[in-house]
Parts: C-alpha cells; sequence; structure tokens
C-alpha cells in the first residue's frame, strides 16, 4: 500500500501557484505532519492526497489504498449519542452486530484515553475528548488512508497535548496518517515532515 505523488503543483484559477514541485511517497505506519504557513495550500494537498482534487501539475497514483477517513477541525457528533455508540457506528455499518462493534470498540477507546468517558454523551465532552473521539471513530474502520486538518487548532495546550499523544498511537496502525498542523507539538509528534515552504 503506498500512494505517490509526482511533481505536484496547484493554482486556483488564474492565481498564483500554492506549491510546485512536490514528489513524495506515502506509506502506512508514518503519520506525516503536513506544514507550512498559513495560505500555504495545506487544505488542498489533503483535497488532492483524497482525491477530491485534481492538481493543477503533476499526477497522484495510489496503490491498495481502498479505504479512507478524513478527520475535519471542528469535531461533529451526535449530541445524545454515547463515546462508545460513535465508535461503534462505522462497524455497524461494516456489518458487525452490536455486541461485536461494542467489542471491537473498547480496545479504541483504550487506545485513545476515552475508556472512563465511553458512556458520556458527545455533548459532555471536552474539547479535547470530542477531538479523540473523532480520531477513535476513524481508526476503528481501519482506513487505508486517515487525513485529520488542523486536530488542535480550537484547543488549550494542555489538551492538544493529548491529541499529539494520540497521534503517536496511530503510528502503527497499518494506515497512512497525513496530519495538516500548525502545531509544532503535533509535528513532532509525527513520524515524518513535509513542509510546503520548501516547495513555494
Amino acid at each position: 500500500m503506498r500512494i505517490e505523488l509526482n511533481n505536484i503543483g496547484h493554482r486556483y484559477v488564474d492565481g498564483p501557484l500554492l506549491f510546485h514541485g512536490l514528489s513524495v511517497t506515502l506509506l502506512p505506519n508514518h503519520v506525516y505532519a503536513l506544514t507550512g504557513p498559513s495560505g500555504s495550500g495545506k487544505s488542498t494537498l489533503l483535497g488532492i492526497i483524497a482525491g477530491w482534487i485534481r492538481p493543477s501539475n503533476g499526477e497522484v497514483s495510489k496503490q491498495n489504498v481502498d479505504s479512507m477517513r478524513w478527520v475535519f477541525q471542528n469535531p461533529h457528533g451526535i449530541a445524545q449519542r454515547t463515546v462508545l455508540d460513535h465508535v461503534s457506528l462505522p462497524l455497524l455499518a461494516k456489518g458487525l452486530t452490536r455486541k461485536q462493534a461494542e467489542y471491537e470498540a473498547v480496545p479504541a477507546l483504550k487506545r485513545f484515553g476515552l475508556n472512563h468517558v465511553a458512556d458520556h454523551r458527545f455533548s459532555d465532552l471536552s474539547g479535547g475528548e470530542a477531538q479523540r473521539l473523532m480520531l477513535a471513530r476513524a481508526f476503528v474502520a481501519h482506513p487505508s488512508l486517515m487525513l485529520v486538518d488542523e486536530p488542535t487548532a480550537q484547543l488549550d495546550m494542555h489538551t492538544a497535548a493529548t491529541i499529539s499523544d494520540a497521534l503517536t498511537r496511530i503510528a502503527q496502525s497499518d494506515t497512512i496518517v497525513v496530519v495538516s498542523t500548525h502545531d509544532p507539538r503535533t509535528r513532532d509528534a509525527c513520524t515524518d515532515v513535509i513542509d510546503l515552504k520548501d516547495f513555494q
């Protein structure tokens, strides 16, 4: 499983190139920090990797990448549903019974430090807990590719540190993980760095 970005560049309409000449191979068991100044095209590059945006230059090739999950900057959940419900949902969608789904969800909750709030409603979670829940929900589906957009942007320093810890735990999940971030602690929690300022 791999994703190859070959000489990727992108611009919108007649605007300047956001980035150009970007070539990198993305592999499982790595967590890539996608960094760069505001407006450098981090979210755009996530969209290109996802296949939602066609790059202006270059090409993207994927091998054995058959599923994707995108974790957005602002956590979205169902207010009255519990943490366990949210993490069980992708497993129920794959055809597991409720009992099977909850059995598989529990280790994911532990992995992301959420086992103590398993029966809490989404509306009762802190910002850090809600963001870790989004990571756990994406992780439990075992996607080939996991894209995470600015996971600590709305969080205080202490809470952001818990997200960085959670990202470290994903590194051995046989998933390609790409994290757009401004946060140096999140960057340091990743295994590799792609800095868009090097391609401008």
